[in-house]
């Protein structure tokens, strides 16, 4: 039988969906490992997406999206974020993650090196894999308040780096990046003639701090922005993201996107349009109701002296349990599901610099979260 091509078996598993799996087979389990909102999407939405269906809508859609969705992502764009685009540069894709496979893709051969946050979201080093790509860890220092420090990312990067991976607000830190350390990131960039990667999915979950997009200080076109629908609108199923690319990549796009998906299906681009032109207080609520969450944890962990990273940011909470893990928090976050039956994300799945913390996802409900957070077991 023919081999799998090399480059395919050094994707690595990912150990947040390994407690996932384990987490089916328990009982009474507190579900704290993935980023899942537990809050209903809007009936408007929901309404859109079902009356495509009703009216079928299911044909093919333009490669890059149905032409209302990119005006009114473009539209969003110079509105919320000071990126003014030509719909031409949006590209509609099958979630976020399709997004981030596409431009690394697209900016990244077989052996190139993309400099990806340590600790940062798993997804990143799987999809360089997958691309054929190596990943190379920056580390992020709880002590700098886990920004980029420049000295480190000097240190990393090499004649075969192509890309700069950047993550605010970060799963999974919380961390939002002011934009003093934006600009300092895309003249780090420019200096290495690097394409940045930025990935502002949790972009409308910032609290008391400004979302600033990266592409918003880039001066010669160098800045890929990835965003999504799933976590702002909770329609993660749904698998609606987009990205904003240079305007001379469009014909090349076409192809691409005709190559990997022909293009994302219709009544879920529907349901997305209705999302971003309609009534926006679900996101006011979703937002108020994971910060209410994250206070309602932090306080808890604070009592029993646990160390943690308050976020500014997402839904997520950065928790230190280096104090009981034992130097192995994989196998540590397995024992606590069994014996407690709460289900963390390892802090080693988002890289080295992750051993002995753990990720709660507080998007659930509040009996949920303050449940599972109360079980963490103090110093």
């Amino acid at each position: 039988m023919p081999a799998i091509a090399p480059h395919a078996l050094t994707i690595p598993a990912s150990p947040i969906r390994r407690i996932y799996d384990l987490a089916r087979g328990l009982d009474d389990v507190v579900l704290l490992n993935v980023g899942e909102p537990d809050l209903p999407v809007a009936p408007h939405v929901l309404a859109a997406g079902a009356r495509a269906w009703e009216d079928d809508v299911t044909d093919y859609t333009p490669n890059g999206g149905i032409p209302a969705l990119r005006a009114a992502i473009a539209a969003k764009l110079a509105r919320e974020n000071d990126l003014h685009v030509d719909p031409e540069q949006v590209w509609v894709t099958a979630g976020g993650m399709q997004a981030l496979h596409q431009v690394l893709s697209l900016t990244l051969e077989a052996g190139d090196e993309v400099l990806v946050p340590d600790p940062g979201y798993v997804n990143f080093s799987m999809t360089a894999r997958h691309v054929g790509a190596v990943p190379v860890p920056y580390r992020l220092d709880p002590d700098d308040g886990f920004r980029p420090d420049l000295s480190t990312l000097e240190a990393a990067v090499s004649p075969r780096t192509r890309v700069l991976l950047v993550n605010s607000p970060s799963n999974p830190l919380g961390t939002v990046y002011p934009a003093a350390v934006l600009a300092d990131l895309v003249e780090f960039a420019r200096r290495h003639d690097l394409w940045v990667v930025s990935d502002e999915v949790y972009e409308r979950f910032t609290f008391g701090v400004p979302h600033v997009s990266t592409a918003s200080l880039d001066t010669d076109g160098r800045v890929l922005s990835v965003f999504s629908f799933s976590k702002t609108y909770a329609l993660t199923g749904a698998r609606v993201g987009w990205f904003v690319a240079p305007l001379d990549w469009a014909p090349l796009l076409r192809t691409a996107q005709e190559a990997v998906v022909s293009c994302v299906n219709a009544p879920a681009q529907h349901a997305a349009l209705a999302a971003l032109t309609g009534d926006q207080q679900v996101v006011t609520d979703a937002r108020e109701h994971y910060r209410a969450n994250i206070d309602v944890v932090c306080e808890a962990l604070s009592g029993n002296g646990v160390r943690f990273q308050r976020p500014q940011g997402s839904f997520y909470l950065w928790v230190d349990v280096s104090h009981v893990s034992g130097g192995d928090v994989a196998a540590w976050c397995e024992r606590f599901l069994v014996e407690r039956r709460v289900a963390v994300a390892p802090g080693s799945a988002f890289g080295a610099g992750g051993e002995g913390w753990i990720r709660l996802s507080l998007a659930g409900t509040r009996d949920d979260v303050l449940l599972g957070g109360s079980r963490i077991p103090a110093p």
